[in-house]
């Protein structure tokens, strides 16, 4: 019997398997030690193979893919329902397998090893600037405790602790203003790791023609442009810009039952980041079109007096992802005036 369809559950060191024939039947369920993967997968005739979309996926998947395989990446959240009895590795790797079958079923846009090193500039890049953040903070509150009170701004926080450095004011503990100086050297550090990944962002979006297009949209600059690029793997995993909006959790909530329809705030499932960075170029876009004259800058002010200016930001990052989506798929340029004959 000739498997066509196989569940892989991924882990560190120990692999587990689970195919079936086209009747459904088990025909393999074994156990793999993460060097035999490569190698059972190599002698088996090209299958279906589902993975969960977890630490480890894409790599696997361009291991499996270059053997001849078919690749499918699931989100957990969609493998959970399939998860017969007690959960433990041979009976997700089952569930795998079941929900990869499924004609309706979901799959995550596998990323190629350029995309992924754009993703991690990206993610070192936002774990530096929350670092900043949570050092900026705490730095607040202890000199609070000293009766010394600064603005929620770092550039101001950056000269009272200049400052308070630089002087020998004798009101201030002196294991206080040493640890001060410490953070101030912290602080700096932090300044020029975050400056040395926005000029590798910048590198990275003038190389790149497709990123280039992605930031002539109004709301998208560079930092958004590469995480989109980055993001975005397998375009046609997507089959219009309404779906890849929603993947991005731009679109509302439903709870319909029995003809009644409602509808909520946004889902917000998808990528944070991404949502993140789309709402708040949206928000910068709005700001800026309050003076001028031109067909979408029109769109966006009737919108936002209709309605509040989250609600017109988020309206506005859902069309931007609805363009994104046209571009990429289309291999076009973002062109304005038809971008608000579509809305």
């Amino acid at each position: 019997m000739q498997i066509v369809r196989i569940g892989l559950d991924l882990a560190k060191y120990v692999f587990e398997v689970h195919g079936v024939d086209a009747y459904g039947r088990i025909v393999v369920r074994k156990s793999l030690r993460r060097g035999a993967v490569a190698t059972f997968f190599a002698n088996l005739p090209p299958c279906l193979v589902g993975m969960q979309a977890s630490n480890g996926a894409h790599y696997w998947a361009r291991v499996l893919s270059e053997l001849g395989h078919q690749v499918r990446l699931i989100s957990p959240q969609f493998v959970t329902p399939y998860v017969k009895s007690n959960k433990n590795d041979r009976n997700d790797a089952e569930a795998i397998c079941e929900a990869v079958g499924r004609p309706t079923m979901r799959f995550v846009p596998p990323k190629s090893s350029e995309q992924l090193a754009i993703q991690a500039v990206h993610r070192i890049g936002s774990r530096l600037v929350a670092n900043r953040v949570k050092l900026a903070n705490q730095i607040r509150g202890l000199l609070s405790e000293h009766g010394i009170v600064t603005a929620r701004n770092i550039p101001r926080l950056r000269r009272a602790l200049a400052d308070i450095a630089g002087t020998n004011d004798d009101e201030l503990n002196g294991l206080v203003r040493v640890l001060v100086r410490e953070v101030q050297v912290e602080l700096i550090e932090l300044d020029r790791r975050i400056v040395s990944y926005d000029r590798r962002i910048g590198e990275l979006y003038r190389n790149s023609e497709l990123c280039q297009r992605l930031g002539r949209i109004e709301g998208i600059g560079p930092v958004t442009a590469t995480a989109l690029v980055a993001a975005v793997g397998d375009r046609t995993c997507f089959k219009n810009g309404r779906q890849f909006a929603a993947w991005l959790g731009l679109v509302p909530r439903q709870r319909s039952s029995g003809g009644r329809t409602q509808l909520f705030g946004i889902s917000k499932r998808g990528d944070r980041y991404l949502r993140t960075l789309l709402i708040h170029g949206a928000r910068a876009a709005l700001c800026k079109a309050g003076g001028k004259q031109d067909a979408r800058s029109r769109w966006l002010n009737n919108l936002r007096r209709r309605r509040h200016h989250n609600v017109a930001a988020v309206a506005l990052a859902n069309k931007n992802a609805r363009i994104v989506w046209a571009l990429l798929a289309g291999d076009k340029f973002y062109e304005p005036e038809r971008s608000v004959q579509a809305a």
